[in-house]
């Protein structure tokens, strides 16, 4: 089957085509693998691995099953398990179907909280022989997290699991949402200043979800609750729709209807459908109104439509595109990460109020830097806005494992309690790499302040790709530069459907071509440029015009580089575009692993940069990294340890660390030094003299040569990820791709460039 086929739905869309090339990449399907964590490369690696050395770890497991989670990884493996039988919002497709999502929230486990998880898919309804099959698979894993099981069987199925198993069960569409939606009435209660005793709460949906988020902010201490389904208010005595769950919240109300219900309601929480909630019935609450919309995709009712009656109310939505977005993964990996790391025999309601408590609270701290310059700059401070925290906080892996560690130790189901809260905060803020958190931000200041970007290679199907999908990411409006007809072909044939929403600009019959020739002509007369010439460049090089559109404003960023180098792409640019004033542009090549990031520069523009330029280069990729999450430690890479063995390019390292010394900048810089001294505690502690603290994470070259090597070598064989080249010190927003990314690349490159990240 190709990328873009799929008999049993029809023809995709364009974004699924794109999604269906996605797990596809590198002709390995599918989102996951297994990568050994020990050494395998020798004879003697394997028989430490195996037979004859595995047969040590199983005699002392077989004495002490607790030794399973000092020898295997059970400790730090959740399974990840569904049938299939309510798969997002798509229903009933069975087990295999469900297989993608699985892997999916494994991914994410992973991403976030640095747990190893297995999907596995169950291809049974029959409830007993879920759970039986499930209970079987107690010694493999540290915990289960259940997922798109329909109700009412999830309740089942979760409650009979949590009797008979000794590790953590949990099923995020139930509790993960409870969790986060506790967090963020935590906060508004808060902000309206009221107490949980005092609040009438109007709960809007009857299934796994809403049941879960009522339990948990019932146990928070909101004690008057009307809870409705479709049939309307679910009262005492009611007979129709009825099970056990809703029962227990059936309320003594002479309400029938939900607009009856939300009469004087403080808090309505929405875990329904589509326009559920009207205008008039947001009209009938109380002061300073507290509204959970959070039905997906669609809302019970927009903000702005809260906004058209009411301009008291604090709104919460499911959608990343609305603020005070109730999102699980703020809730389900953390939770997760504290239960394994104290062992806790399962997940109880004080754990499960910890972590709500603890993201409240955090979303009460003031932003770091570093998170608001992801998110474009723009301040997130506690507020009607601010009400639960970003997704991509850096804080979040410290902060809620730490609470619910501590509720499990409180209440008794922690088999390893820990003792060193502070050691354990640094172990969990080493487990991730923040630059991701920082990278994943950037998308969403992306978002918030949508840009005009120029695709200057418009004819190119990778170009397109990213084109396409830059807009329909909400990240602003491509501008394809090339010849329409192609352009309009090459859309048709990746599936986009609204062609025509496209701005398409030839610049071979632009009307901007005679502003842009005027504008270009006085900027060259007096380079040696003809004004044929200039009309020469406008009409024939794409990346003439596409920088002209930037600089006449027709655009905000520009992005390019697939079908030419580097440095002819580079001069080309530069003919249009300068630096900033003062400054001499470079390039910055990121490698992003599981922990780390390392910054390469210059690994573009300057062949053989004196001192000054190397000290200047060194302070401004220091500034990257702090805008990436990164505390610079910059070290200036040569063959030689501190003059051995002496050589001719040292003068300008050890002359360029003199120049910091005299600026006084703040962070740590050493050199010159090999790329093992920087890297390597080892190596580092043979010269206890040096000014770093730990590796090294800013490398600054001596040369354009060991520079590009090193940057293009690592993207060849490294297992993280590469990013890059990005183009510093530009004063228009201008990304030069390599010619062989990726239409991910593309969009990663575009993002960057419109945001503050790169500088």
């Amino acid at each position: 089957m190709s990328d873009d086929t799929d008999p049993t739905l029809g023809a995709p869309d364009f974004g699924d085509r794109e999604a269906l090339a996605f797990h596809r990449i590198g002709g390995r399907p599918g989102k996951l693998e297994i990568i050994a964590s020990k050494p395998m490369a020798t004879a003697r690696d394997l028989a430490l691995a195996y037979s004859p050395g595995v047969a040590a770890p199983v005699r002392a497991i077989a004495a002490d099953p607790d030794a399973a989670y000092d020898y295997t990884i059970k400790g730090n493996l959740v399974a990840v398990i569904s049938n299939g039988t309510a798969i997002l919002g798509l229903g009933n497709l069975g087990a295999l179907a469900s297989k993608p999502v699985m892997e999916g929230k494994s991914v994410l486990f992973k991403r976030f909280a640095d747990i190893d998880s297995i999907d596995i898919e169950l291809a049974t309804e029959d409830v007993n022989r879920f759970i039986d099959a499930v209970e079987l698979m107690e010694p493999s894993f540290g915990g289960i997290n259940l997922e798109d099981i329909k109700a009412p069987e999830c309740f089942i199925i979760e409650t009979t699991l949590k009797e008979r198993m000794n590790i953590p069960v949990f099923h995020d569409d139930q509790h993960g949402t409870a969790i986060v939606a506790a967090a963020g009435v935590i906060n508004a209660l808060h902000l309206t200043g009221r107490r949980p005793e005092d609040v009438k709460m109007v709960v809007n949906g009857a299934g796994a979800s809403a049941i879960a988020c009522t339990e948990l902010i019932k146990a928070y201490g909101v004690r008057d609750v009307i809870m409705c389904d479709t049939s309307g208010v679910i009262w005492k005595g009611r007979e129709k729709g009825m099970n056990q769950w809703k029962s227990a919240h059936a309320s003594d109300t002479a309400a029938r209807t939900l607009a009856e219900a939300v009469v004087g309601a403080d808090l309505l929480l929405g875990l329904s459908q589509k326009g559920a909630v009207s205008e008039a019935m947001v009209a009938s609450m109380a002061p300073n109104p507290i509204i959970f919309a959070m039905a997906n995709p669609d809302p019970e009712i927009t903000p702005e439509d809260v906004a058209k009656v009411r301009s008291d109310a604090i709104v919460a939505t499911g959608r990343s595109d609305y603020p005070n977005q109730v999102n699980n993964v703020l809730c389900f990996p953390y939770l997760f990460r504290g239960a394994l790391d104290v062992r806790a025999t399962q997940i109880n309601e004080a754990m499960k109020l910890a972590a709500a408590n603890a993201i409240a609270a955090l979303a009460r701290m003031q932003v770091p830097d570093e998170v608001a310059a992801a998110y474009g700059g723009k301040a997130r401070m506690f507020g009607p806005e601010y009400i639960i925290p970003a997704p991509f906080d850096p804080r979040l892996i410290e902060e809620i494992p730490t609470a619910v560690a501590k509720a499990a130790m409180a209440s008794g189901v922690a088999r390893k309690p820990f003792f060193d809260e502070a050691a354990y905060r640094q172990q969990l803020r080493s487990r991730l790499n923040p630059t991701t958190s920082i990278l994943a931000g950037a998308v969403e200041a992306a978002r918030a302040r949508p840009r005009r970007c120029v695709f200057a290679e418009g004819e190119q199907d990778v170009v397109l790709r990213a084109a396409v999908n830059y807009r329909n990411q909400g990240y602003g409006e491509p501008v394809l530069v090339g010849r329409e007809g192609p352009i309009r072909e090459g859309l048709a044939r990746i599936g986009v459907p609204d062609i025509d929403a496209y701005e398409i600009h030839n610049s071979a019959n632009s009307p901007l071509v005679p502003r842009m020739v005027e504008r270009l002509y006085a900027r060259l007369q007096r380079r040696g440029q003809l004004l044929r010439d200039v009309q020469r460049m406008v009409n024939h090089e794409r990346n003439i015009f596409g920088a002209m559109l930037v600089e006449l404003g027709e655009a905000d960023v520009m992005l390019t580089g697939v079908t030419r180098n580097f440095a002819t792409t580079y001069r080309q640019v530069r003919a249009v575009i300068d630096p900033v004033p003062g400054r001499r542009p470079f390039g910055v090549h990121l490698y992003v692993g599981k922990s780390e990031t390392i910054f390469i520069a210059d690994t573009t523009v300057n062949e053989r940069p004196d001192a000054a330029m190397l000290a200047d280069i060194a302070e401004r990729t220091a500034g990257v990294a702090r805008r990436m999450g990164q505390e610079p430690r910059v070290a200036f890479i040569s063959y030689s340890n501190f003059g051995n063995p002496p050589g001719e390019i040292i003068g300008d390292l050890r002359a360029a660390v003199k120049l910091l010394d005299a600026r006084g900048v703040g962070f740590e810089y050493e050199g010159e030094m090999s790329a093992d001294v920087a890297l390597n505690p080892a190596m580092r502690s043979l010269y206890p003299f040096s000014r770093l603290s730990g590796p090294a994470n800013v490398l600054i070259m001596p040369g354009l040569h060991s520079a590009n090597i090193a940057a293009k070598l690592l993207k060849e064989v490294a297992t993280g990820r590469v990013i890059g080249p990005l183009l510093v010190g530009m004063s228009r927003p201008v990304q030069i791709a390599p010619m062989t990314a990726t239409a991910s690349d593309l969009v990663t490159m575009a993002v960057l460039a419109s945001t503050d990240v790169v500088g």
